[in-house]
Formats: structure tokens, C-alpha cells, sequence
């Protein structure tokens, strides 16, 4: 059993890209950009306390962060989790 989390803890910022609004137009779909620690079900609950609607899937990545070369050696990025929402038809997010 996982620990619940704020809703605003588990959700970052939503991820505004060229290929996520087409998935908003097209899929109804949402990308978010979520806390590692976070599950599919903490990740599903607190998109739809947020928002007010109703979530159908979840669909989790994570990312390895990039490696750079510095002055004083090799330095890597944090790694990122990324969340695809599908929210059900009929439903909609307003992003701004």
C-alpha cells in the first residue's frame, strides 16, 4: 500500500509540445509532467481532484537524464517522469 500524496505534489506542470496538443485536439489526451515517486493510481486521483473530470487511463515514462561534459568532468540531469492522460470522451482540461 502506497502512501497518499498531495495532489499538487504529484502533479508538476503540465508538458506543452508540439506532439502533446495534437494529442489533446485528436486523443484526448494530456501530458503532465509527475513527481518519480508517483503511481498510476496517485497519478489518476490527483488529476481528477485538480481538474474535476474523470480519467480513463494512465500511461506512465520515465527518462534517464542526459549526461554533459564539463569543465570538471561528467555531469547528468535528474531523471524525469512524464504521465499520458486519457480523460473520457466527453471531457476536456483547459490548459492556458
Amino acid at each position: 500500500m502506497t502512501m497518499p500524496i498531495d495532489a499538487t505534489y504529484t502533479i508538476k506542470r503540465p508538458m506543452l509540445t508540439e506532439k502533446s496538443t495534437i494529442g489533446m485536439s485528436e486523443l484526448n489526451t494530456y501530458t503532465f509532467l509527475v513527481d518519480r515517486t508517483a503511481s498510476k493510481d496517485q497519478i489518476k486521483s490527483a488529476i481528477e481532484s485538480l481538474y474535476k473530470v474523470k480519467v480513463a487511463s494512465v500511461r506512465t515514462s520515465l527518462s534517464k537524464g542526459k549526461t554533459k561534459r564539463t569543465k570538471f568532468g561528467y555531469s547528468t540531469d535528474s531523471q524525469t517522469k512524464k504521465a499520458l492522460v486519457r480523460v473520457v470522451e466527453g471531457q476536456s482540461i483547459e490548459m492556458i
